[in-house]
């Protein structure tokens, strides 16, 4: 059973790996040495390159920040909390638990991965307070389900590569999504992950003895209601005019830019459905400054350690770093196999540049005179690229960090399971990739 093959990866995980913090710091001064003994760049440009690139994730980081934020505005909502809770009473049993959860993630994240993230984690809490099941592996799998985010609608090397203007269209021209992100080998891929994910976490259930369980007393986040205002700041803070107006206004704009401009899901867009959704259903700024007040001290490892590996990117991209790893993949491939090891060197590079788009960037540049001077399908070596960076963020705290926030673990509490995940779909994508037709 893989209860009791996760078991001791579980314990090797809790015991020793450290706070993602420190895993940061590490991964940090790794690539400083590592660039300085095996690039041409001398330790001052090194250093000059993480420097300069510190900030480069301000962005960024204020739009993950704010996904978690929204996300978790919105399901501090008395409607949200009760959909959630009853869709959580499908899962009267454990085993029921971590494959509804997985299901809803996977689904969640393939519409988009910033959706995906939160919808996972604020349902794994949902559940947690109704069945009583293994806290560690219902997180886990709610994490699990993130794998699928680049062979989905948000998929941003597909994405990428349909965009007229691209950096690398006069190499490729432009890709349809039909070629990748609907053709026949992703959605392979696609369903099958779809029926994986739930088996594995299922039968990694531990035995009640190994359990860790959580008391839904510590769950329990409601936003507490205040007396009834009587100063005139109070009652403009209690309006529901002000509030429900200008939450009819975000949703109006959205409906705007989904409907008559036919514009698709992005962070952004995902950001403000969550925001203006949360202002609607809280009615009154107090109660979603309230909510607001609950969810903020979730985003303080998104804060302190995006800057980290804005610098860590800075170092492998700026010094060559990135570029030799994959090109020491790649040059002992064919074109029947240049896919697999796409995916091989994209996984590996991934836990150093966790960044889909920023990962493309880095590789692009390799995998595309590779693929035309072998011979191979673009389109494959493209997603394979996609789905290697997708694959190794099972173990990458990096983007852990939102979920984690939400349910109130460490990412020790988790790896354990992830590991054995990161193995079993390693196998079953890179054999896709390899021979599906």
């Amino acid at each position: 059973m893989l209860n009791r093959v996760a078991k001791p990866f579980t314990k090797l995980v809790e015991r020793y790996l450290p706070d993602p913090f420190i895993f940061v710091i590490l991964l940090t001064l790794l690539s400083f040495i590592v660039a300085s003994l095996f690039t041409p760049s001398k330790p001052t440009q090194v250093l000059a390159a993480w420097g300069g690139g510190f900030w480069n994730l301000l962005q960024f980081a204020m739009q993950m920040l704010l996904v978690l934020l929204t996300g978790y505005m919105l399901a501090s909502t008395p409607v949200m909390r009760s959909i959630l809770n009853k869709l959580a009473t499908l899962a009267n049993s454990p085993a029921k638990a971590i494959i509804l959860v997985t299901l809803v993630s996977l689904l969640a994240s393939w519409l988009n991965w910033g959706f995906g993230l939160v919808i996972g984690a604020l349902f794994a809490k949902a559940i947690a307070k109704q069945t009583r099941v293994d806290y560690r592996l219902l997180v886990a799998s709610a994490y699990s389900g993130f794998i699928v985010w680049h062979g989905g609608l948000a998929g941003s090397v597909p994405l990428t590569i349909a965009t007229d203007g691209h950096f690398a269209q006069q190499s490729i021209g432009i890709i349809g999504t039909e070629d990748t992100i609907f053709s026949a080998f992703n959605i392979a891929i696609v369903v099958g992950l779809f029926i994986i994910m739930p088996l594995v976490n299922r039968y990694m259930l531990p035995s009640e003895k190994d359990s860790v369980y959580v008391d839904p007393a510590k769950l329990d986040d409601e936003t507490k209601q205040t007396a009834t205002p009587t100063r005139p700041a109070e009652v403009i803070e209690h309006s529901r005019l002000l509030g429900m107006g200008i939450g009819a206004v975000g949703l109006g704009y959205l409906f705007y830019y989904f409907v008559l401009t036919g514009g698709g899901l992005n962070l952004n867009s995902v950001i403000a459905i969550f925001l203006f959704s949360a202002i609607l259903l809280h009615q009154t700024p107090h109660n979603l400054l309230s909510s607001l007040q609950q969810a903020i001290p979730s985003g303080a490892g998104i804060v302190i350690q995006f800057p980290f590996y804005a610098g860590i990117m800075a170092i492998m991209v700026k010094t060559g770093l990135a570029q030799q790893i994959s090109e020491g993949f790649i040059a002992i491939a064919t074109a029947e196999t240049l896919p697999f090891w796409s995916f091989l060197s994209a996984g590996f590079v991934n836990i150093f540049v966790p960044s889909g788009g920023g990962q493309w960037a880095v590789q692009a540049p390799i995998v595309i005179p590779a693929a035309q001077s072998l011979g191979a399908d673009m389109p494959r070596v493209a997603m394979a690229v996609a789905w290697g960076d997708a694959w190794t963020n099972l173990i990458q705290p990096f983007w852990a960090l939102p979920v984690l926030a939400i349910a109130g673990l460490k990412a020790k509490d988790i790896m354990g399971f992830c590991l054995v995940q990161l193995v079993i779909t390693g196998v079953f994508i890179s054999v896709m990739l390899s021979f599906y037709p």
